[in-house]
């Protein structure tokens, strides 16, 4: 069984509803194969509670994620990767044309693409699952487990 891999950030936001500060919670991870985010919050003021999750995050809890835990990147673990294979994995996951595939392609082989930490380990395990070496480092330079 795949290990499950989860960032979160508490933050707080003002609630439409009453002013008040929202204590809020946002979990983005790679669960089952699958990216799922969530978060949750309650109104200090009104008492309110909401949740919302789904697959593709939202760009600022993406934000907050890499703001409070660093950009996580994808290392290849065999300098003789093949290029079209990792071109291949990154157009399909990634809905890339071939232009912007090539220079993804560029960013990873240089060891520099970055995302947050379930991001990478989701693209890792897709790789990997085509025979290529890859690995998700965080920022604190660990490597997520293959």
């Amino acid at each position: 069984m795949e290990q499950l891999v989860v960032e979160s950030v508490r933050y707080s936001a003002p609630c439409v509803g009453c002013g008040a500060l929202l204590e809020c919670w946002g979990v983005h991870g790679l669960i089952g194969g699958s990216l799922r985010w969530d978060v949750e919050s309650v109104c200090s003021g009104c008492g309110q509670t909401t949740a919302d999750c789904g697959q593709d995050v939202p760009a600022r809890l993406r934000a907050r994620l890499l703001a409070e835990h660093g950009p996580a990147t994808l290392q290849m673990t065999n300098p003789s990767v093949e290029r079209v294979t990792v071109m291949r994995v990154l157009r399909a996951e990634l809905g890339l044309g071939l232009t912007a595939a090539k220079a993804v392609v560029g960013q990873v082989l240089a060891g520099v693409y970055s995302g947050t930490l379930p991001e990478m380990e989701y693209l890792a395990r897709k790789l990997r699952g085509v025979g290529v070496g890859a690995v998700a480092a965080a920022p604190e330079g660990l490597l997520a487990t293959p």
